[in-house]
């Protein structure tokens, strides 16, 4: 078994995190855009639950690409882009009694609600389909677009008029009108169709989710038109005028418009209400014709909704409660060791492929070398000291429906010239020493820049759409040029049409696979991407720790490269004025910190950068604008005890309108909030004249 989260060390927490960010990636891209999940819903909710309790306890060791800071996947090539109007979030999720508990209770102490005052809910079956958003202007439908990353979608309009249970026109309704909902296939219209697929001699596929999906994101909606679909209504996007003054009461006119929207839903007034209804939908699961993978909770007061807001991609007031993980046992074939970018030695198990909750799992993550031998980091036994082997016997589970784990070992039917797997003291990838130092959890390559798999991985990471973004150069042409010498490092990737364009010995165009079209528009979006937003060059260099979300934080604070890079200069020694500020940025950490001073001075590492940045136009990036605040851009520090909003409340209304909370109060501070009780932080604002604001005070000015 793996360690509770609540047992980590900090060394092991950092290894965890180094696990799970690309295994949940990954099961991210093959669920949302290829429609071809790897592993089941209860595994991928299982370790994402696991990297967000690790991440709530230790918040320094955030990491790149936080799953905590993203929804779905982005989209797939063939479809014209949409930007939602309205983000499309992803939803927390509960596993058990006590977490629907702890979410009332979040709700009750973010809202100041005592827990004898009532509050009510609804809650409805969890649709396990495709998230579709379909905008109607004067009661007509003129846009369908999917959930894409949650900020842009693809079009897919011309399918959706397809779809019987979508109207094409509506009356009575708003102006503007988006209506979100699930698309899925029924149990029967499933299996029919995959025996019209048996009789064409076309690919299956695995379950009506993946039906569905692919069913919708066909480029021909003639394919779509005679795939059986169905649509379920269940919230709202853009609105021109308010539905009702409740979710229960909204859903009601969803369905006078014509909607489906599904009759399982119902109101109730305390968590207790709650769970019997999950009982009673989780008992007729089997009976409903379709699949649901839970059951989802909504605060029913709109009002209380608009309070509560979002998180970075989930909303606080709702929350899907998900039925229990499925199990299934069978054979380790093999363990092979992946190589990740930052030298990570991760063992995976190679299974016989076996079905579990609808989805062939054919791989199980196996943690790390103490996880395969039967004992934690600190040498105490887990799975009562069971090892793993190759050729045992396991019981493998998706605890959320992604990449699988392995929860235990039948030593009964272990063979008796079995082996214990010796875990590699070299890179598979270059043969360096792979070395485990003192106090962490998992071996890394020594190779550093030689280790193809190292560079490889970090030039992937480098092009990635939510880092330089350059279209036409991804995974796959990354690691053709990285193979042939043409690109080494991310400097090299500007210099490409130079080297390789018109008048040079090789050229791009006469490759295999390529063209003049194809290799001018590289060198075309190459040339784009050498104008980059701060944040996005901070992201794309992957620094160890810092991901989307905190890149964006560093570049609004610094603003330009040329402070950034200063900042990072100073603070060589992790002492000094720009170490001190950089550690009270609110979000950055000691081990944030430390990693982005050690990376600018890495001589190599530097080198590279240095070579980087002369091929770069870098763009200053400020912080948000919100009209008619008057705190944007402020930072803001709030101490002592808040009387008229809870401090969670109080942190995002200043960051909704703009403004910068930090922790800690510096010269950088603009604005104190200090309540009752409020002690060394009010007194160090007004020994550097700060300005220090009551409660109401504060109300008053973003009134």
């Amino acid at each position: 078994m793996e360690i509770e989260v609540d047992l980590l060390t900090k060394e092991q927490a950092k290894a965890e995190l180094q696990r799970l960010v690309p295994a949940l990636a990954a099961a991210d891209i093959a669920y949302h855009q290829k429609d071809s999940p790897e592993i089941s819903d209860a595994e991928y909710d299982a370790l994402k639950r696991r990297y967000l309790a690790i991440e709530a306890r230790f918040p320094d060791l955030k990491h790149e690409d936080s799953p905590s800071q993203k929804v779905g996947a982005p989209v797939a090539s063939g479809f014209s882009k949409v930007k939602h109007a309205v983000a499309m979030m992803s939803l927390g999720n509960a596993f058990d009694d006590e977490d629907v508990f702890e979410f009332d209770d979040r709700i009750r102490k973010f809202l100041n609600i005592p827990a004898g005052k009532s509050l009510s809910y609804t809650a409805e079956p969890k649709i396990d389909g495709l998230s579709l958003s379909l905008r109607y202007e004067s009661g007509r439908l003129v846009q369908a677009a999917t959930r894409g990353d949650g900020e842009t979608g693809e079009n897919v309009t011309e399918n959706a008029l397809t779809v019987r249970d979508i109207p094409k026109e509506i009356s009575g309704a708003p102006e503007v009108l988006e209506v979100r909902g699930e698309v899925y296939m029924s149990h029967d219209d499933f299996a029919q169709l995959n025996v019209d697929q048996l009789a064409n001699e076309d690919k299956l596929f695995a379950n009506p989710r993946n039906a569905a999906a692919g069913s919708l994101r066909q480029l021909d909606s003639g394919i779509t038109k005679t795939r059986a679909l169905h649509f379920f209504a269940y919230a709202w996007g853009e609105l021109s005028a308010p539905l009702a003054t409740t979710q229960a009461a909204a859903i009601d006119h969803l369905t006078e418009f014509g909607f489906s929207t599904n009759p399982l839903t119902k109101t109730c007034v305390n968590t207790g209400e709650l769970l019997e209804h999950f009982r009673d939908i989780e008992a007729k699961r089997a009976l409903l014709g379709y699949d649901i993978d839970g059951v989802v909770y909504k605060v029913n007061d709109l009002g209380l909704q608009e309070r509560l807001g979002y998180r970075t991609n989930t909303p606080r007031w709702a929350i899907a409660h998900k039925f229990p993980a499925e199990m299934a046992s069978t054979v380790i074939e093999d363990i092979e060791i992946q190589v990740g970018r930052t030298g990570a030695l991760s063992p995976v198990a190679r299974l016989k492929p076996v079905t579990v909750g609808g989805v062939v799992v054919s791989n199980a993550t196996l943690h790390n070398e103490d996880y395969i031998a039967g004992r934690d980091s600190n040498g105490q036994p887990i799975r009562e000291g069971r090892d793993i082997r190759i050729g045992d016997w396991v019981t493998v589970y998706r605890a959320g429906d992604v990449i699988p784990k392995v929860k235990d070992v039948d030593i009964s039917r272990r063979a008796k010239d079995s082996k214990p797997y010796e875990f590699p003291k070299k890179c598979p990838e270059c043969g360096s020493d792979a070395i485990r130092e003192e106090g962490e959890a998992v071996s890394r390559c020594t190779g550093g820049l030689i280790c193809p798999a190292q560079a490889v991985e970090k030039l992937k990471h480098f092009v990635s759409r939510t880092a330089f973004n350059i279209e036409g150069l991804g995974a796959k042409q990354v690691e053709t040029f990285y193979a042939d010498g043409w690109v080494q490092e991310p400097a090299d990737i500007f210099t490409l049409p130079v080297r390789y364009g018109d008048g040079s010995l090789q050229q791009l165009k006469n490759r295999e696979g390529w063209g003049a079209k194809s290799a001018e528009k590289l060198f075309s979006a190459i040339k784009e991407r050498q104008n980059i937003p701060l944040n996005r060059l901070i992201f794309g260099l992957g620094i160890r720790h810092v991901g989307e979300s905190s890149a964006m934080t560093l570049a609004r604070h610094y603003g330009s490269w040329p402070n950034f890079s200063s900042a990072m200069e100073n603070a060589r020694d992790h002492s000094g004025a720009d170490w001190d500020a950089l550690n009270a940025i609110d979000g950055v950490g000691a081990v944030m910190a430390a990693a982005l001073v050690d990376y600018f001075h890495q001589e190599q590492t530097r080198a590279a950068l240095d070579r980087l940045v002369q091929h770069l136009r870098i763009e200053t990036v400020r912080p948000p604008s919100v009209e008619g605040s008057k705190v944007v851009g402020k930072t803001i520090v709030f101490t002592g005890t808040l009387e008229k909003v809870t401090r969670a409340e109080a942190k995002a209304k200043a960051e909704s309108l703009g403004a910068k909370v930090s922790g800690s109060v510096s010269a950088k501070t603009d604005i104190v909030v200090a309540g009752p009780g409020a002690g060394s932080k009010r007194k160090k604002a007004e020994e550097l004249g700060v300005e220090v604001l009551s409660e109401d005070e504060w109300i008053s000015l973003i009134a």
